[in-house]
């Protein structure tokens, strides 16, 4: 009799599932990398400013020590040409013009366009009509905005003085008159220029939280008082940005000497930048053209450095 056969049970199968492997995470770009590619976001932007702005400046910081008049060669002349701006009598005749103007565009761009955003800062439907109206000078080109107050300014068909002489007043001749001539150019560049800085004082009248507005009115205060203490003091960066808007814009001023006057009556209205073109491109003194820009560019340097301190001051 044979011996039973032993036969292996089948080996246990394992039926458990593999657990699912997890996704992979996204690989976090490096630093390194993360510089490169900010670098070549900037390159365009930077080559541009280089090629258009910084190399120009080089440049004519070197053509200010020189002779350079576009044609034929120049001469290396050191401080010459700035010496000689001290003893220019028509850079003060600029100078006294330019300060004049400034005088009397800033204050005026100011208030002109502090009081046009108080007077909008309302939600009416309407409001947004009269903002869009009170921009579109700005975009409008000089030499449509000069055109227009040519007009305006004729001293016997000028819709200026035509208003005057409804209330008795005999106008002037605006243009022709040395006395009155920078006072046109300011009347026209305040108008053109105000709704820019209109829109930027509405923003900051809209930044001013109405709860300080709540509080004076429960303590008090009239519409003035609230002017006074809230919104002037709530204003202060912004009135600083405008004010130096306008003394930059104030001292680059030009186009509308150009097209209105030409620079005259008898040099009344020639301006820095307006002398600045007449010695580069009209007697091609290249030199002493780049000489007085790089005066103009410390003059305006100053001015605002003084207008920020004196913002500064008033806001503490």
């Amino acid at each position: 009799m044979s011996a039973p056969t032993i036969t292996q049970p089948p080996p246990a199968v394992d039926k458990t599932e593999p657990a699912p492997r997890r996704p992979r995470k996204p690989r976090n770009p490096s630093a390194r990398q993360m510089t490169w590619n900010a670098w070549l976001f900037l390159l365009v932007p930077v080559a541009l400013f280089v090629i258009f702005m910084a190399l120009p400046i080089v440049m004519a910081l070197v053509i200010s020590f020189t002779d350079y008049a576009i044609v034929g060669d120049f001469e290396w002349l050191g401080l010459e040409n700035y010496f000689q701006i001290a003893v220019d009598p028509f850079f003060w005749i600029a100078l006294r013009n330019t300060a004049y103007y400034t005088i009397l565009y800033v204050p005026a761009g100011l208030i002109v366009a502090l009081a046009t955003a108080l007077l909008l800062n309302r939600r009416y439907r309407a409001v947004r009509l009269f903002r869009t109206f009170f921009y579109i000078p700005v975009v409008a080109s000089t030499v449509a905005t000069a055109t227009i107050w040519f007009w305006m300014l004729n001293p016997q068909s000028g819709l200026l003085n035509v208003v005057l002489g409804w209330f008795g007043i005999n106008g002037p001749a605006w243009l022709y008159e040395s006395q009155w001539a920078m006072i046109a150019i300011v009347m026209m560049s305040v108008w053109a220029g105000f709704g820019a800085n209109m829109i930027i004082f509405l923003g900051g009248l809209q930044g001013v939280p109405n709860d300080l507005y709540e509080a004076a009115r429960l303590d008090g205060a009239n519409a003035w008082q609230q002017f006074r203490y809230v919104t002037l003091p709530s204003l202060t960066r912004t009135t600083f940005l405008v004010s130096t808007l306008l003394i930059i814009g104030a001292f680059q001023v030009f186009d509308q000497a150009y097209v209105l006057t030409k620079g005259g009556p008898g040099n009344s209205t020639v301006t820095m930048v307006y002398y600045i073109y007449n010695k580069g491109f009209g007697a091609l003194e290249m030199g002493y053209a780049s000489a007085l820009s790089f005066v103009l560019f410390l003059i305006i340097l100053v001015f605002s450095l003084l207008n920020a301190k004196l913002t500064n001051r008033k806001g503490a």
